[in-house]
């Protein structure tokens, strides 16, 4: 899991997805059915942020391999390319773990006492392995196939530095359009303008400058 880990480290909007990881490494070896069901729940996360990160639609009902052949082609993998057969592997790889995982999870249906306890004696230990390190093949593929495509470009220090500056601007901007929320993140709409379109933060800021030259 360690080339996976570092990905995300490396690419800081997926963050939220070392709980998965850190939950997998955790219930490896003694509970291999939560590991897999984290697996997927993986992969299916990966899947929609690619997709609604390039805006594609994903049907509430899709399954893991819909979602991940959906997430290939929006990146890029589509027709009869090799590239594309691979893909289409690893996506079935995919669905493999989903449909492990309504075998084997504890959560996935009501079972008798003794189905519980043999639920994680019912695969080996080499296929156990092989299922973990095909999941972080596809979910390494998947992180640094986007990333390489959509590059996160922070914002120079310099710009940072200005937009400091501004605190008159950015209160009166922040006053006409409030803060936005998204889950558990938060940002001013000023914040939002400076990090979007630049260019329309100066427009906005000069035009604000002005207006205040001309009041006074």
């Amino acid at each position: 899991m360690e080339k996976l880990k570092k990905l995300i480290t490396q690419y800081g909007r997926w963050s939220a997805l070392m709980d998965y990881v850190e939950r997998i490494e955790a219930l490896q070896g003694t509970d291999f059915s939560a590991a897999v069901e984290n697996a997927k729940a993986l992969l299916d996360s990966i899947g929609k942020e690619i997709c609604s990160s390039k805006d594609v639609p994903i049907d509430e009902t899709a399954n893991l391999t819909t979602i991940l052949k959906k997430a290939f082609s929006s990146i890029g993998y589509s027709g009869s390319s090799i590239v594309t057969q691979i893909s289409t592997s690893l996506a079935n790889i995919g669905n493999q773990i989903s449909e492990l995982r309504n075998e084997i999870g504890i959560t996935s249906h009501g079972r008798v006492v003794e189905e519980l306890r043999e639920r994680n004696s019912n695969i080996n230990e080499l296929t156990k392995e092989f299922l973990i390190d095909s999941t972080v093949i596809v979910a390494s593929f998947l992180i640094r196939t986007f990333e390489n495509e959509n590059p996160y470009i922070p914002i120079p220090t310099s710009l940072i530095k200005q937009y400091v500056d501004n605190p008159e601007f950015n209160d009166h901007w922040d006053d006409l359009y409030g803060e936005f929320v998204m889950d558990d993140y938060s940002y001013n709409a000023s914040e939002i303008l400076y990090s979007v379109d630049y260019q329309a933060y100066l427009t906005e800021l000069n035009t604000f400058s002005e207006d205040n030259e001309c009041g006074e």
